[in-house]
C-alpha cells in the first residue's frame, strides 16, 4: 500500500439508515468504523426525498437500535423528522461520519481494502458497503423518448406538486412513489392527473384498524406460506373497494406471490384509492414509448401529457463501485448480503427487499453484519486471508 495513505480500520460506505446502525452496533463490539458518506450529512438520501413523504411504517416500529425515534415526531414520521433523528442517532452513539466523500471505488489490495473515494484514497481492513438498492435512478430506454417535446423527469427528482399546477401530468409506474406522486400533483392543481400502470398493484391500507400494515408483512415470515395469499387477498377485499372501473383490479394473485415473483411491495394507501376512485387521479395503461408531443399506451391510444414523471424505479448503482470484483448477481445486487461477506472483509448490508419495513429489517441486518465482522477481526490474518 502507498506508505501516505491514510489507513481505517473498518470502512462504512453509506450513512443511512443500515450504515449507521451497522457502525453503532460495531462499536458496541468495541470496534472504531469510520464512516464516508456522499451526502453532506448523515441520511443525505433522505433529503432528496418528495416533501410529502412520511414513513410508511409507524415510529415505534422504525427506529434503530440503542435509541427510540421520538414520541413528538408522532406515528407516522415526516421527511424531515427522519433526518434529524439519524443526525441525532449518529450523535448519540458518537459515530465518525466523513461527509462530502463519495466512494468511488473499491479495489482489493493485500489482505485489505483500497477505497477511492473524492477525498482521496483510503485504506481499510474491512469494508461494509451500505448504499442501498435505491443508489440509482431508472427510466426506461423506451422508444422515441428521446424526441418527447414534453418535460421528462426522474420521480427522484420530484419535491412538490408547486411547479406542477395547471399542467397536464403522467406519472409512470404503481409503486409506492408513483402512487404518492400521483396523488400529490392531483391535490397541488395539476391540470389533470394520470398514473400509467402496466401490472394491477397489490394495495392494503397503511393501518386497518389501528394495526400497521407492516405488522402484517412481519407476520408473513411466520405464517403458513399457503395461509398468506388468501389471507392477504381477503383483506383487500374488506379494506380496498373495487377499482376496476377505473383500471386498477384486483391482482389475482396475492402478496406472497406478488413479493416472490416481482420483488415489488404493496403500495400502502394513503389517499391514492380515494383519488382514483374520485377521478381526481386517472389510471391509464402502461407506456410502450414516445412520439413527438404523444405518449403511446400498451392499449392502443395516447396521451399528450406536458410533464411525464418516471417513478420506475432505481437500480443499486454498484457496478462503478464494486463491478471489478465478481461480487454482483446478474440484476446487480450482491451475491452475499446481510451477515454473508462477499469476500473475505467485504460486507453488504441493506440490499434486501422486505415487507417487514426498511429501517426495522436494516437494523436486524445490521445486527448480523456487526456480528461477523467483529467475529471476523479476532480472526488470525492468515485465516482470513
Amino acid at each position: 500500500m502507498t506508505p501516505a495513505m491514510e489507513m481505517l480500520d473498518i470502512a462504512i460506505v453509506g450513512a443511512g439508515s443500515a450504515g449507521l446502525a451497522t457502525a453503532a452496533l460495531l462499536k458496541r463490539h468495541g470496534l472504531s468504523p469510520v464512516v464516508l458518506e456522499a451526502g453532506a450529512e448523515p441520511g443525505a438520501a433522505w433529503r432528496d426525498r418528495y416533501d410529502r413523504l412520511r414513513l410508511h411504517t409507524p415510529r415505534l416500529l422504525s427506529g434503530l437500535p440503542g435509541l427510540r425515534i421520538p414520541r413528538r415526531y408522532g406515528r407516522w414520521v415526516a421527511r424531515d423528522d427522519l433526518i434529524e433523528y439519524l443526525n441525532a442517532y449518529a450523535d448519540a452513539h458518537a459515530i465518525e461520519v466523513r461527509t462530502r466523500t463519495r466512494v468511488e471505488r473499491i479495489d482489493r489490495d493485500g489482505n485489505g481494502w483500497q477505497l477511492v473515494t473524492t477525498g482521496g484514497q483510503i485504506g481499510a481492513e474491512a469494508v461494509v458497503v451500505a448504499t442501498g438498492y435505491n443508489g440509482a435512478p431508472f427510466i426506461p430506454d423506451w422508444p422515441g423518448r428521446q424526441g418527447f417535446t414534453g418535460e421528462l423527469v426522474h420521480s427522484s427528482q420530484y419535491r412538490n406538486p408547486e411547479p406542477y399546477a395547471g399542467r397536464d401530468v403522467l406519472v409512470v409506474g404503481a409503486g409506492n412513489s408513483g402512487a404518492e406522486i400521483a396523488h400529490d400533483v392531483a391535490d397541488g392543481g395539476a391540470r389533470s392527473s394520470r398514473l400509467s400502470v402496466r401490472t394491477p398493484p397489490q394495495i392494503v391500507r397503511r393501518a386497518t384498524a389501528g394495526i400497521p400494515a407492516q405488522l402484517v408483512g412481519m407476520a408473513i415470515k411466520r405464517v403458513p406460506p399457503h395461509w398468506v395469499d388468501p389471507i392477504s387477498k381477503t383483506q383487500r377485499k374488506l379494506s380496498i373497494p373495487d377499482l376496476t372501473a377505473q383500471g386498477l383490479p384486483r391482482p389475482e394473485q396475492g402478496i406472497r406471490t406478488s413479493f416472490i415473483t416481482t420483488g415489488t411491495t404493496p403500495i400502502l394507501d394513503v389517499g391514492i384509492v380515494d383519488a382514483v376512485r374520485r377521478g381526481r387521479v386517472q389510471v391509464v395503461a402502461a407506456v410502450e414509448g414516445f412520439d413527438g408531443d404523444d405518449v403511446l399506451l400498451a392499449d392502443g391510444s395516447r396521451v399528450a401529457p406536458d410533464v411525464v414523471i418516471a417513478a420506475t424505479g432505481f437500480r443499486a448503482g454498484l457496478d462503478s463501485l464494486v463491478g471489478g470484483l465478481d461480487v454482483l448477481g446478474p440484476r446487480g445486487l450482491p451475491v452475499a448480503t446481510d451477515g454473508e461477506p462477499a469476500r473475505p472483509g467485504l460486507w453488504f448490508v441493506g440490499f434486501v427487499p422486505t415487507l417487514g419495513g426498511q429501517l426495522r429489517e436494516g437494523s436486524i441486518a445490521a445486527t448480523k453484519v456487526a456480528a461477523a465482522v467483529a467475529a471476523a477481526r479476532q480472526e488470525p490474518v492468515a485465516t482470513r486471508s
